[in-house]
């Protein structure tokens, strides 16, 4: 049961996140919820093979979605919480590198500018229903040389990450600057978040947005 002083928690509700990112696990330890870990990445794959990226965040959201989706069924007495990431540069969606070659010309062309973090959460199980939210956060990159790049893809943190970055890690250094949440950057807005649980559970908070 969750601990959070901002979310007053059902009894006998339990939050299962829908996503193996480690990062989201440890932001929800941060905020104080409790949760278990269930994943359906077949769900994920089958769904952004088909998904429109010409809106960013419509993309995010329908993948967040269908991480839920795939895990919910089934499960009764369960808050199943999908998340997606996704990087936006120039119109272009930037997800995971598959390959180390991606990630650095994923870098090449985020570095020296700015760039949109979109991260889409959905929560299905809810008292309301299924609720949607997707977090825009812009960063800003310091210029990177050729080198400085090849060395950052040679530590392997680009390659799990959108954009191919990890602002929590090595990544840190290359930030110039952050406007908006710099969790949904990590992978999980928690203000948003815990807006969404608010309204989900019938409570909300003068600075809940809707």
């Amino acid at each position: 049961m969750t601990t959070s002083p901002f979310v007053r928690w059902p009894e006998d509700l339990i939050l299962v996140l829908a996503s193996a990112s480690p990062r989201r696990a440890d932001l929800l330890r941060v905020a104080g919820i409790s949760f278990e870990i269930r994943t359906a990445p077949e769900a994920e794959a089958g769904v952004a093979a088909v998904a429109g990226r010409e809106d960013p965040a419509h993309y995010a959201t329908v993948l967040a979605r269908a991480k839920a989706e795939a895990v919910a069924d089934g499960l009764q007495g369960r808050l199943v919480l999908g998340a997606d990431t996704v990087v936006v540069l120039d119109g272009d969606v930037l997800e995971k590198p598959v390959d180390a070659s991606d990630a650095a010309h994923m870098l090449g062309r985020l570095q020296g500018r700015r760039h949109t973090v979109i991260t889409a959460i959905a929560l299905l199980g809810a008292p309301v229903g299924p609720l949607t939210a997707a977090e825009h956060t812009t960063v800003e990159f310091l210029p990177l040389d050729t080198d400085t790049i090849r060395r950052y893809v040679e530590t392997g943190e680009p390659m799990d990450k959108a954009g191919a970055y990890g602002i929590q890690g090595y990544g840190a250094m290359m930030v110039r600057c952050v406007e908006g949440c710099y969790f949904n950057v990590m992978g999980l807005p928690l203000a948003r978040l815990g807006a969404i649980l608010r309204q989900a559970f019938g409570v909300s908070t003068p600075g809940d947005r809707r």
